[in-house]
């Protein structure tokens, strides 16, 4: 049943750090430190932004039911141009695209603005459209109910967003920790909804991009939809509870902050994981291709390889500036190591890093396996 909620202008007027929430938030801002920290261990950021975002973006993507493989995904990366990419996949990177350039713009700023925003959804969707304007958007469950009727007004959503950008970006306006304003902020944008599309993956990464701008972060990489993914019903029930329970909703409020909290422990827990993941491969990889290539070896092709979970000959002659056949010896070399798997589709060689594309789907690496190619490269030499 859709109930009218009038959304309130922020800072709400609850005392929100309940002795839950701050027994929660501190667990939840140790893992986002520690993740923070873990992120300095790989030397290029670009690789963490690279995978780590685009992982975010198909989870992200999910929670609406844009459904891809990491195949296709890697696939679809190496050739944007190609029509053989699919439409979801084709989405998915478009929400890579979104955080990247939103991420470029917040880390210069410090700032979240409205044109921000209105960007991020512009890229998101491939339109124009900006705020809504026209009334008649409804949101409604799986069996066609109207549950929510956000505001139809055009300037009653305009009103709402200048106070939500005015709260996001002047922190003496409520004096509580970031991550219960994140939450608030979050519920904020989703219940004015200003777009016709793209609400739910423009607000995940509203999220992200706070908690750089808050310095919680450096690099947007905390991996929420992952989390909201695996508790989709939970999400989207405590987002109406607040609108169904009316005026009084303080404790519908600190449920919702608690979830998302306990989602920010659990996903800076996972990426950390993760990270460290990907440090760990990297340094067996390193083990095998300096005594492999000799004075011939450079980090960029190291780099390559991680930037790249699907690889192909064009990106080894860039990064290392080498001539084709070059590259080409390279990265067959690197296959009868066994760190890369190579496969024809059409005309053209891909390779893949399967031991990270295992890790991003399985969050384990094998290192007995990786320790039996170390020990074999070792004695060939």
């Amino acid at each position: 049943m859709d109930h009218k909620y009038i959304i309130p202008e922020l800072p709400l007027k609850y005392d929100l750090e309940t002795k839950a929430i701050l027994k929660q938030l501190n667990l939840s801002n140790k893992k986002l430190a520690e993740l923070k920290g873990v992120a300095l261990t790989i030397p290029n950021e670009d690789i963490l932004i690279n995978s780590l975002t685009l992982q975010e973006a198909k989870d992200s993507s999910e929670v609406e039911n844009i459904v891809t493989t990491n195949d296709e995904l890697y696939r679809a990366e190496l050739d944007l141009t190609s029509n053989l990419i699919n439409a979801s996949a084709k989405e998915v990177l478009n929400y890579r695209q979104a955080i990247r350039s939103g991420f470029t713009s917040a880390r210069k700023t410090k700032l979240l603005t409205l044109n921000d925003i209105k960007r991020i959804q512009q890229e998101l969707e491939c339109n124009n459209a900006g705020f809504r304007s026209v009334p008649g958007t409804k949101l409604k469950n799986q069996f066609g109910d109207t549950v929510y009727t956000p505001p139809q007004d055009k300037q009653e959503v305009e009103k709402l967003m200048a106070n939500l950008e005015q709260y996001i970006n002047d922190n003496s306006l409520q004096d509580i920790d970031p991550l219960i304003k994140m939450a608030i902020i979050h519920h904020q944008f989703e219940s004015i909804h200003p777009f016709y599309d793209g609400n739910g993956r423009t607000g995940r990464i509203i999220s992200i991009l706070y908690l750089v701008i808050n310095n919680l972060l450096d690099l947007p990489i905390l991996y929420l939809s992952r989390y909201i993914t695996h508790n989709k019903g939970t999400y989207y029930k405590l987002i109406q509870d607040i609108r169904d329970a009316g005026e009084n909703n303080a404790e519908e409020w600190v449920q919702w902050i608690l979830f998302i909290l306990k989602g920010v422990e659990e996903t800076a827990d996972d990426t950390i994981q993760l990270v460290k993941g990907i440090n760990t491969l990297m340094s067996q990889y390193k083990q095998i291709l300096r005594p492999l290539f000799g004075k011939q070896y450079k980090h960029e092709l190291l780099n390559n390889l991680f930037f790249h979970p699907y690889t192909k000959i064009e990106f080894v002659e860039k990064d290392m500036m080498v001539q084709r056949k070059t590259a080409t010896k390279y990265l067959d070399m690197i296959v009868e190591v066994g760190l890369l798997e190579k496969i024809k589709i059409w005309k053209t060689n891909y390779y893949i890093n399967t031991a990270l594309m295992d890790l991003f789907v399985n969050r384990r690496i094998e290192p007995e396996q990786k320790a039996e190619t170390i020990e074999s490269v070792h004695s060939a030499q």
